[in-house]
């Protein structure tokens, strides 16, 4: 198997992917825009399937392709779970460069290319941000289960998503929940001992004399060290919700607790319990993309009803709450 070097799409890996155009689609509507390129509702014209077309933003890469394009697809090719985005293919418009043999040279490329996943009908974001819009405690569970179930999934699988946010998470009308965009996601093996983040490299005051003398420097160093706030600032959450938020939140990673043993915590096992996924309502398209856009509009002669505020302790209906009625198998 041929491997592409850094900067390039190697399409002969997957030899059915690259080999459609993006004329089989129908784009519907504009659903996503980020510094990766667009993302499309569209309608495969021959099934009337329904996908959503990533396309890929090539403006800025010298004729190279994206590398984090190349990670994404590099790890959802090896990744397969109801709580991960599934992507089904990659499409091309016209304009590639082939090769001696007819096959697509990623590194060449002068066309677009597409990535095409599974649509979902809202992220978390567009969905959080619907006129009135509240979430109940089961549903809040429903989704936490399912987030911290896609994340152990991808650890299991040597894989950190590294930029989990609303508006990565996608999520359908039959209540499913799946982690999207890996664009920053990196693989990684257990006897790795380096750095998976970006370095910064700084100094202290002692090996740089004289900094305390700077305009400015003590009006942007902290008076005193910050004291952790979790509990006081969310002592209205319910003590499981609050426990479960404090280990999550603790800065040591080896102190952190991983998803496999969040999903056992006391906060999934008492009343009331996760809702069933599809249980949940069913909305009208909700994209953080869509919603943004609508904010940004003149108002109009009649007035946005005022959002409410989303709050994790709030219990409103403890209905649909028998989902879970015994603890996760220790051996998972």
């Amino acid at each position: 198997m041929a491997v592409a070097a850094p900067g390039q799409l190697n399409l002969d890996e997957s030899p059915a992917w690259g080999s459609r155009s993006v004329d089989c689609f129908e784009k519907l509507e504009q659903i996503g825009e980020g510094t990766y390129g667009q993302v499309f509702m569209a309608k495969e014209i021959r099934t009337g399937e329904i996908v959503a077309l990533k396309k890929i933003r090539m403006d800025n890469e010298r004729e190279r392709f994206p590398i984090t394009a190349i990670r994404e697809i590099k790890i959802l090719k090896k990744l397969h779970h109801d709580n991960v985005i599934k992507l089904k293919e990659i499409v091309t418009s016209p304009g590639p460069e082939r090769d001696d043999h007819g096959k697509i040279d990623g590194n060449k490329y002068k066309g677009s290319i597409y990535m095409v996943f599974e649509y979902m009908d809202h992220d978390l974001t567009g969905l959080s941000d619907r006129p009135g819009m509240r979430f109940t405690v089961p549903q809040i569970k429903c989704y936490m289960r399912q987030l911290l179930t896609g994340l152990h999934y991808c650890h299991v699988n040597q894989v950190l998503h590294r930029d989990i946010k609303g508006s990565n998470l996608l999520i359908d009308n039959e209540g499913n929940l799946k982690l999207a965009d890996f664009g920053l996601a990196r693989s990684f093996s257990n006897d790795h001992n380096g750095n998976l983040t970006n370095r910064v490299i700084t100094t202290d005051e002692v090996n740089w004399p004289g900094v305390s003398k700077i305009p400015w420097y003590n009006n942007f160093k902290p008076s005193r060290p910050m004291k952790r706030r979790v509990r006081e600032t969310y002592k209205h959450f319910d003590r499981h919700a609050l426990e479960l938020l404090e280990r999550m939140l603790t800065l040591d990673p080896s102190q952190r607790i991983s998803a496999k043993d969040a999903l056992d915590a006391e906060y999934f096992w008492t009343d009331p319990l996760p809702c069933d996924p599809k249980s949940l309502p069913k909305y009208e398209s909700s994209h953080e993309f869509q919603t943004k856009k609508k904010r940004q509009q003149p108002v109009n002669m009649k007035k946005p009803q005022r959002r409410l505020q989303t709050s994790i302790h709030d219990n409103i209906a403890p209905s649909h709450s028998t989902v879970w009625t015994k603890r996760r198998d220790d051996s998972d």
